[in-house]
């Protein structure tokens, strides 16, 4: 059900289990995420070895986003249900099953069917959503919320440490080498996170009053559920985009190597990422309205001129502007979903999620298909449009809302 929620802010001290439940659900999102955006590293050296067309290297980074979109419904439903930490874990070990499987995968249809499945590492965002909602007040959430999904800077994780564990061990060894390096790593160090949280989390608190399905459903049916998804396709999915989109620009476009177009990728992923717990304080302290309506500003602002060739310079730095009103922007919006549905975060959580999730698997597509009609720079046109129509939408609600008497610091 809707709640109409207040302006009041608590400054009670997070309990010492929430704490820790915050704490291991963002270093297990962290390094989820960075499984889940792998193939836009590992996947230029299996591009030059399988000779991948753009159209099945672009397939490759963006079908485990399609996975880990479409389950987070699903997903955070069964984490509202039978509680966080169940779920959070039994992702993670399954998720680290198929990545130990892609370590040994060498044709294109075996990687192809494992991306599906190292896809689940997306559908820890909506159970970690779940999980923090099931242990942290309303009036805090949005930093709680924002800190865990700092964890998408798990992304800067690929794109710095891959490239190395590439070259660190040749291909040939008792272990998998080249490539194939990157996912073994991975799996291990998912069956350690596990471990860990398992070891250091509290129990799942008793199971909420039983509800029917139709109960838990119901705020899907609201228009306003849709458009926090529509203003997440701009905040996450073309972060999630861009994340997959760049290294192989950096090196296509500006001819870099592998390593430096990692890099550089990481300066748009540390802003779009960090300043989350940043966003969800200030949306905390000020209301999610004001600092959305910021984020759709500031996006607009770095993308107007990336529609046109630039310097190498110019490119980095309007990249990282836009990854600024990104992270800002992802924060205020799930502060919206937790102030408005505090008791449905997994339900209407995973929608928002999926929606933004499909956004970062769709738009990667949208790049090729517009790229021989709208030139090297259709990326960033598209992501203009994209913007300006998601920004125009949040504008006209804030403009009903005030118009109907409700309160104006909420969308």
């Amino acid at each position: 059900m809707t709640s109409i929620p207040s302006s009041s802010a608590s400054t009670a001290p997070l309990s010492p289990d929430a704490r820790r439940v915050v704490a291991w659900s963002t270093a297990g999102f962290t390094l989820m995420f960075a499984v889940w955006v792998m193939f836009a590293i590992v996947g230029l050296p299996i591009r030059k070895t399988l000779g991948l067309t753009d159209t099945q290297f672009t397939l490759l980074t963006a079908i485990p986003v399609l996975t880990g979109s479409l389950l987070r419904l699903p997903a955070g439903l069964m984490a509202d249900r039978i509680g966080g930490k169940k779920v959070f874990l039994g992702v993670t070990l399954v998720t680290a099953g198929f990545a130990l499987a892609l370590a040994f995968a060498n044709s294109y249809t075996t990687l192809l069917a494992l991306a599906l499945g190292v896809g689940l590492a997306g559908v820890s965002f909506a159970v970690g959503n779940a999980w923090i909602a099931q242990w942290v007040a309303v009036s805090r959430r949005g930093l709680a919320l924002g800190t865990f999904g700092a964890g998408n800077a798990g992304a800067s994780i690929t794109k710095l440490l891959a490239p190395l564990l590439i070259t660190l061990v040749p291909a040939g060894l008792l272990i998998p080498g080249g490539w194939h390096f990157v996912p073994f790593v991975f799996a291990l160090l998912l069956v350690l996170i596990a471990a860990l949280t398992a070891r250091f989390t509290p129990a799942d608190a008793a199971v909420r009053p039983v509800r029917t399905f139709a109960d838990w459903m119901r705020p899907l049916g609201s228009a306003q559920v849709w458009r926090f998804g529509l203003y997440y396709v701009v905040f996450f999915g073309a972060y999630v985009a861009l994340s997959l989109f760049l290294p192989k620009y950096y090196v296509d476009h500006y001819d870099l190597p592998l390593t430096q177009a990692g890099l550089l990728t990481a300066l748009f992923i540390f802003p779009a990422s960090l300043l989350r717990p940043l966003g969800g304080y200030l949306s905390d302290r000020f209301g999610p309205r004001g600092m959305t309506i910021a984020s759709f500003a500031v996006m607009v602002l770095g993308l107007l001129p990336l529609m046109h060739e630039l310097s190498l310079t110019a490119f980095v730095l309007l990249t990282t502007v836009v990854g600024l009103g990104m992270g800002v922007g992802k924060a205020s919006t799930y502060t919206l979903v937790a102030q408005w549905y505090p008791g449905d975060m997994g339900v209407v959580g995973g929608l928002v999620g999926l929606l933004g999730g499909l956004g970062g698997f769709i738009l990667p597509l949208a790049f090729a298909f517009l790229k021989p009609s709208l030139g090297p720079q259709a990326a960033f046109i598209t992501l203009m449009f994209v913007t300006l129509l998601s920004g125009g939408v949040f504008v006209a609600s804030m403009m009903r809302l005030r118009a109907l008497g409700r309160r104006p610091n909420f969308a």
